[in-house]
This record gives structure tokens, C-alpha cells and sequence, in this order.
């Protein structure tokens, strides 16, 4: 008992004050097959951010107890999942900090050769304090392997390389096919820019075209050249205006196709309503370009090499952990990540399956500060029992209104990994 009051004390402490540690990464979801002794580098690059207040917190803690400068810095090393072959080609990220506090990091010289013949794999990150302390072992979402862009009309039967209204995507412009001249479509400042470095990932929305800018409804379903569209940054909101997407054929932009985008097409995006002026690059800066028309053909518009992109889906996932209450040197791996709930019953016998990934026997379903009775059924897959609202406080029971929890995943060494999910209890 003694034991259990102490660690509910430490998450209402968490509660209050949440230290959390989250390591996010962003990667492309098709990547090129090198052929040869050419490496096709993954573009754009798989990077990974690491934010949240724990991290201060966990290198205060490794300062005080090592007392040496070095002991805190994070540092990490990012390859292909190796599936048995010990030639795993990995490579070191050193963090940087931003002007926002979150650390960045990005494996440049990642590629698939084809002498890998699989048509998945993942990415696979371990972090590590500069001190050798091991803080874990984390995975990118699947990536398909393909050996060129398709240049054939997608049919909507391959739905795998089309890219549907609400996924995100990330855009880059490379001149003469120079890697190094690869700039993508990002954020900084509140500004869209052309970074060489860092890129963001977009959500490419399907607008319906007959409405106004204010209004714009969201649409379902693939994503076809001729459609409005609006891209939203992901990480903060921004938004560029209603554009028209267009197929790019040879630097020209094509007024009339009407066929599913592919990934890693080149694509042009010109501005709604607009006298042919599309959205540009001009080394860092972003910029409108006014194509010119083509006297002999109507159909096609002359472009600048800034005004051709490239489109392709991207990923993220996001691990979320916090060490605060406890003092083990374990990795804090596999981060359990929850997918769903589902609940059964009511009343009394309340039960609730928490779905999801990367779950262990050594895991308990906590409501709040209220540890429930925790079953472990598989690793997607954890069974508990629903605790009483009276365990919130006597008081609770005779609300007339609903109170809303967080559902958190406890270690049993008290690691806490948070979720994005809660749990409401509605009065009778």
C-alpha cells in the first residue's frame, strides 16, 4: 500500500506538471531502390525531433549524478530494420537545438540497395545519452520500396502509390537533378520558405472548388491533377490559398489532365483564380512564378524550373514517455503506442480494451491517478476493468455532470507513457 500511495502521488504530480520526453519522426512512405553502385539517399530525408520539458529534467538528473559536462547530450544512430544480416547500414545523428527547444537531427545518407529484395521495411532509431546510457529503440511506420515513379496513368485499383485528401505530404524542387540543389517546401517564422535543411510535412486537403476560401469544406477520396486543393503544415497550421494541381510534363505544366497523382510525380501548383501564377522557389525564399502561355498549344503552360515539385506521402510517428518518477538506467523501449479503445459492459462490470502496439505484460492501465485491474492479452492488445468513479473522490459520485480522465500506460518500474486518449464517465 505504501508503495502504491507513493507512485499515486507521483502521477498527480506528472499530472499537474507533465515532463513528458517525445521523440517524433518524420519519413517518406515509398523510398527508391538504388541499383548498382548508386545510392539513391531517401529524399526527403527520414529526421527525427525530440521536445517535451523531460528531456532538461532527465540530463539534469545524469549531470548531478555523473558531475561531468559530457554525461547529458543526446545522440543517436538511425538505419534499415536488418532482418537477420548484421550488415546493417546505420548512421549517426547528432541533435541540435532549435530556436524552439526541440532538438533535430536528420540522416542524409540513408538508401536501399537492390540487393535487399523486400517490399516493406521500417527504420529503426536508437537513442543514447553521450554518457553510453541506453534510452531506446524506436521504429518508423512501414515504407514501400519502388524502383522509379510511375510514369504510367495510376488506376485507382493500386490505391498504394496514389495519394489520397488528408494525407500529408512533403514537396521538393530539385534543379537539373542536382541532390544538392534539393530544397523542400517548409516552414519558419510564420513564412513559407525553401529550406536545403529541414522539411515539413503538409496536409494535402481536397477543397470544393464552388466555394469561397473562408468557407472550404473538406472533400474525401484521391487527390486527381485539375483539383483544388489546400496544403496545411502539420506542426503549425499554416496555410497556403486554394491552388489548382497540375501535372508537369517536361518543365510544362498540363491544363488538361485529369488522372490520380502518384507518388514522386513532378507537379506544378498554380493559384486559384489566378492569371497563371503558380507557387515558386527562389533559392530560400517562396515566391509567385506567372507561367507563360503556349501560343500553339492551349492545353499547356510554360514553367520555371522553381515551379516543378516533386510530391510524395510522408509519415509520422510520435513516442511520448516521461522518466520522471523513475530512476532505472532500463530503455524506456518498446514505447507503447494506443490505436484505439473500445469498452464492453457498464454499470459495475465496465471493461475496456485499449488497442494498439508495442504492448508488454509489464504494463497497467491508469485512469488519471487511479491504477485499474490490467490484463495483457497480446501485444496489440491490453484488457482492464473500468475503476469506479467513487475512486476519483467520494464527492463524484453525486455530480450531475461528466468527468473526463487521461488514460495513461505505467511501467512497473513507474516509466509513464501518456496518450492522446481519456476516458469519460457520464452521470446516470
Amino acid at each position: 500500500p505504501y508503495q502504491t500511495n507513493l507512485l499515486r502521488d507521483g502521477v498527480r504530480r506528472y499530472l499537474q506538471l507533465p515532463a513528458d520526453q517525445t521523440v517524433l519522426i518524420l519519413h517518406a512512405k515509398v523510398a527508391q531502390k538504388s541499383y548498382g553502385n548508386e545510392k539513391r539517399f531517401f529524399c526527403p530525408p527520414p529526421c527525427v525531433y525530440l521536445s517535451g520539458p523531460g528531456w532538461k529534467l532527465k540530463q539534469e538528473q545524469i549531470k548531478a549524478r555523473d558531475l561531468e559536462e559530457e554525461g547529458f547530450r543526446v545522440c543517436g544512430y538511425m538505419g534499415l530494420d536488418s532482418m537477420g544480416s548484421s550488415l546493417m547500414e546505420t548512421q549517426k545523428l547528432s541533435f541540435e537545438e532549435q530556436p524552439d527547444t526541440k532538438g533535430f537531427g536528420c540522416a542524409k545518407a540513408l538508401y536501399i540497395s537492390d540487393a535487399d529484395k523486400r517490399k516493406h521495411f521500417r527504420l529503426v532509431l536508437k537513442l543514447f545519452f553521450s554518457n553510453g546510457q541506453e534510452i531506446g529503440t524506436f521504429h518508423s511506420k512501414l515504407i514501400k520500396v519502388i524502383s522509379k515513379p510511375s510514369q504510367k496513368k495510376q488506376s485507382l485499383k493500386n490505391t498504394d502509390l496514389c495519394i489520397s485528401s488528408g494525407s500529408k505530404v512533403s514537396l521538393f524542387n530539385r534543379l537539373r537533378s542536382q541532390t544538392v540543389s534539393t530544397r523542400y517546401l517548409s516552414v519558419e517564422g510564420g513564412a513559407f520558405i525553401a529550406s536545403a535543411r529541414q522539411w515539413a510535412a503538409f496536409t494535402l486537403h481536397l477543397a470544393d472548388e464552388r466555394c469561397t476560401w473562408s468557407e472550404f469544406p473538406l472533400q474525401e477520396g484521391y487527390i486527381r491533377y485539375g483539383s483544388v486543393v489546400q496544403l496545411v503544415c502539420t506542426a503549425t497550421g499554416i496555410t497556403l490559398p486554394p491552388l489548382i494541381i497540375r501535372k508537369v510534363t517536361k518543365q510544362y505544366a498540363m491544363l488538361d489532365v485529369d488522372e490520380p497523382i502518384s507518388q514522386l510525380h513532378k507537379c506544378a501548383f498554380q493559384f486559384q483564380g489566378s492569371d497563371r501564377m503558380y507557387l515558386c522557389l527562389s533559392t530560400e525564399k517562396v515566391i509567385q512564378f506567372q507561367a507563360s502561355p503556349c501560343p500553339k498549344e492551349a492545353n499547356r503552360e510554360l514553367l520555371n524550373d522553381g515551379s516543378c515539385w516533386t510530391i510524395i506521402g510522408t509519415e509520422t510517428v510520435e513516442y511520448t514517455f516521461s522518466e520522471i518518477l523513475s530512476c532505472v538506467r532500463e530503455p524506456v523501449s518498446p514505447v507503447p503506442l494506443i490505436t484505439a479503445l473500445q469498452l464492453t459492459g457498464g454499470g459495475d462490470v465496465a471493461m475496456l480494451e485499449v488497442q494498439g502496439e508495442y504492448f508488454h505484460a509489464h504494463l497497467k492501465v491508469w485512469f488519471g491517478d487511479v491504477e485499474a485491474e490490467t490484463m495483457y492479452r497480446s501485444p496489440k492488445s491490453l484488457v482492464c476493468v473500468v475503476p469506479d468513479v467513487s475512486a476519483f473522490g467520494s464527492d463524484w459520485r453525486w455530480l450531475r455532470y461528466p468527468i473526463t480522465v487521461p488514460l495513461l500506460l505505467i511501467r512497473d518500474d513507474g516509466l509513464i507513457y501518456s496518450s492522446s486518449f481519456t476516458f469519460t464517465y457520464t452521470p446516470e
